[in-house]
């Protein structure tokens, strides 16, 4: 029985194979197809588009998955260099304002070298005080290199202030910000006006609500005035002579009424300090 069934199965099989045979022969060269072809064909197709249409969709899903990673590596790379660019671009601006800045302190040193005989010691500030009622700095110099109390530092613009402690690689400098006549630690600056050597003042306070230093015990007949450059006179030999300070913006009677105090304008400011110099005078060498 089991044999007639198998028998059974391949003859039908022979008879489908004969059929579809037949069926190709009848449409082979044939450009219109029979309704049977048409319907095979419909069914195909709709089966095929069943199938295509979430087949299509995942594989777009993969694609944008894909184009999603691309662009995901393209910005991180796009923002490790855009980071790289600002950190390149803050230290080339930075070394070019310390080259500028170096090239000025150059510059102002030759400058000195001519206008007279002193010889200015560069030192980086180390720090800064952050006490507004003691506003000193440290300098990388001491004893070591030759740095004694009581010399006048000075930035390229003028006058800053003089050393007062002083360690064997470390000194410490009293600005002249700090400079007060109410108080036996600061020391009062003989000055001048430059172009006028018979004018003379003494510098012994600083306003730290106008910001500008005190210039009293003028004379009445004293030719200063407004605009004019207030130097030192190197009267007292702590501040060598001829060390620009600051420029005149007022000038009224003092408190007495005997002589004027004239209100100065300081060439130097006392904030971001980075380089300054310490004046060593001959007599000191």
């Amino acid at each position: 029985m089991f044999k007639f069934l198998g028998n059974k199965r391949l003859f039908i099989l022979m008879i489908g194979l004969i059929f579809f045979i037949a069926l190709m022969g009848l449409t082979l060269g044939r450009a219109k197809m029979i309704w049977p072809e048409k319907a095979l064909k419909d069914t195909i197709s709709w089966t095929q588009g069943l199938f295509y249409k979430p087949a299509r969709y995942i594989a777009g899903l993969f694609e944008d998955v894909r184009e999603l990673r691309t662009v995901y590596q393209e910005n991180r790379v796009l923002r490790q260099t855009l980071s790289q660019y600002a950190r390149d671009t803050a230290l080339l601006n930075q070394l070019e304002s310390e080259n500028k800045r170096l090239k000025e302190e150059l510059a102002f040193t030759e400058r000195q070298k001519e206008a007279n005989h002193y010889r200015y010691r560069i030192a980086q500030v180390v720090s800064l005080s952050p006490d507004p009622y003691n506003r000193t700095v440290t300098i990388n110099l001491g004893a070591k290199d030759g740095i004694r109390e009581n010399m006048a530092v000075v930035s390229t613009s003028g006058l800053l202030g003089r050393t007062v402690q002083v360690s064997d690689f470390y000194t410490n400098v009293q600005l002249l910000s700090d400079i007060n006549d109410a108080t036996n630690e600061s020391k009062a600056i003989a000055v001048t006006v430059q172009g006028k050597e018979d004018s003379f003042g003494i510098i012994e306070k600083f306003d730290p609500e106008t910001g500008m230093l005190v210039m009293t015990k003028i004379p009445q007949t004293d030719p200063i005035a407004e605009g004019d450059t207030v130097v030192t006179s190197g009267l007292g030999q702590v501040f060598p002579a001829g060390i620009e300070v600051g420029k005149v913006v007022s000038k009224e009677v003092g408190e007495f009424g005997i002589t004027y105090k004239a209100m100065i304008k300081p060439f130097s400011s006392f904030e971001h300090l980075k380089e300054v110099f310490v004046v060593e005078m001959p007599e000191l060498r």
